[in-house]
């Protein structure tokens, strides 16, 4: 989802990617839900492991942004080749709520929001005018 705010907010003008330490054959139904909510479709995109950059040769990433302490370690493992820093955002994972669907989409949409706040806290966006 963070990918995919980033995207949203962003497009071009910053390289942006994601992986992960479950990768998946397709994304969460709720997360892509919760995103066409906010304007981004990520229901095409496909979770990929961090082995899909260990062949990378587009250079280093300016940031690597994790959201559990798994990716966290990996990604400080991967800053050396991949990234010229690492920051950990902590961020429960909604794959693990329980309850109705739309409970499950509340736990949704409080990551997204959540991760939205921190990445207008954290990146300028660009002016529009």
């Amino acid at each position: 989802m963070a990918a995919g705010l980033m995207r949203l907010h962003f497009g071009p003008l910053m390289r942006v990617d994601s992986a992960g330490v479950r990768p998946a054959e397709e994304v969460s139904g709720m997360a892509a839900f919760v995103m066409d909510e906010a304007g981004a479709d990520i229901s095409k995109l496909r979770p990929k492991g961090f082995e899909a950059f260990e062949e990378d040769d587009e250079g280093p990433f300016d940031l690597i942004v994790s959201l559990s302490p798994e990716a966290h370690h990996r990604a400080l493992d991967l800053v050396p080749k991949l990234g010229k820093a690492a920051e950990y955002w902590p961020t429960f994972d909604p794959s693990l709520a329980e309850g109705s669907r739309e409970q499950v989409l509340l736990e949704y949409r409080s990551v997204r929001d959540g991760l939205e706040k921190r990445i207008a806290h954290r990146f300028q966006r660009p002016s529009t005018g």
